[in-house]
């Protein structure tokens, strides 16, 4: 009989581990990561994650004032009981629905009609971006111009059509259309030009070939342009949230409020609860609920979205 030679077979993963060292690198590797995210980090914790902690803070804190400085939930509990804080969120829900529809649908409308690139439709743009140009306090105050009872401009013409004088923002049933007006004329163009860089995007040929199939326009967009724009919605309408509640500027510059309650928005009764009456606690508990409600309904709004999205492969 002859000795049977044992051959090792080589380990094709011993030279990888020997190339790759250990699976856990050495904590020096680390430091220079952590010197140059240094800065970002220190700014985020300043003046991200501790007002954060700091708001909660203030919100669970109860007697602030009395000397007591309890911890609790009854800020949360005067809040839900305060009539204008109800007035207030009922306000921002109508305002939310009366800009955000209007606006991405008069941008849509705009991005399609003004797609195709000329002359004419780049100074039709100018035209409807202009707006995104001018600062919302600026237009505020150019509105107020306009709306003025009697005197002012849009009063003019109304009155040449045989109209009376209208009080537009001392009216409570029609201050906060007037609000909502000017909100929709200054974000209409900011979001046209997301659907423009969206249209941008969608494929002509597929439009084409649907139109040669028969389609008319209205089934085009229902069928073709809108799955596509899917991402285009994802990303503008949490953005539009956000707007709806964050952008009182025009507020605070023409009605402050008023008349009645008829245009006091979330954001501004933390204002008014935190720089005029000077109640922390309640101011903190409004915009905990408000935050808490804008990621709840961003999450929602995104969630809704993603079904119908379709991505490029």
């Amino acid at each position: 009989m002859t000795p049977s030679l044992a051959v090792d077979k080589p380990n094709p993963l011993a030279g990888i581990a020997a190339t790759t060292g250990s699976r856990h690198p050495p904590s020096g590797r680390w430091l220079p990561a952590l010197i140059l995210l240094a800065p970002s980090l220190i700014m985020l914790a300043a003046f991200t994650y501790w007002p954060v902690l700091r708001v909660i803070g203030e919100s669970l804190l109860v007697g602030r004032f009395a000397g007591q400085g309890t911890i609790g939930f009854d800020n949360y509990r005067r809040l839900f009981v305060d009539p204008h804080f109800g007035r207030a969120a009922w306000n921002n829900l109508v305002y939310a629905a009366g800009t955000i529809g209007p606006s991405l649908g008069l941008a849509l409308a705009f991005a399609l009609a003004l797609r195709e690139t000329n002359r004419l439709n780049s100074c039709l743009r100018t035209l409807v971006v202009m707006p995104l140009m001018i600062p919302l306090v600026a237009a505020a105050a150019l509105f107020s111009f306009i709306l003025l009872p009697g005197d002012g401009l849009l009063d003019f013409y109304l009155h040449r059509f045989g109209l009376g004088m209208v009080n537009w923002l001392g009216d409570p049933d029609l201050a906060l259309g007037s609000v909502i007006a000017i909100t929709v004329w200054k974000n209409t163009g900011y979001y046209m030009l997301f659907f423009l860089a969206g249209l941008a995007g969608v494929p002509q040929d597929v439009v084409d070939a649907a139109r040669i199939d028969g389609a008319g326009a209205f089934r085009r967009l229902r069928s073709i342009i809108l799955p596509l724009l899917g991402p285009t919605f994802g990303f503008v309408v949490p953005i539009a949230l956000v707007n709806a509640l964050t952008q009182i500027d025009h507020v605070v510059t023409m009605t402050q409020g008023g008349p009645s309650d008829a245009t006091n928005l979330l954001l501004y009764y933390i204002y008014q609860q935190a720089a005029q009456n000077y109640d922390f606690g309640l101011a903190s508990a409004g915009t905990v609920i408000s935050v808490g409600a804008l990621l709840a309904l961003s999450l929602a709004s995104f969630r809704a979205l993603e079904r119908g999205i379709h991505y490029e492969g």
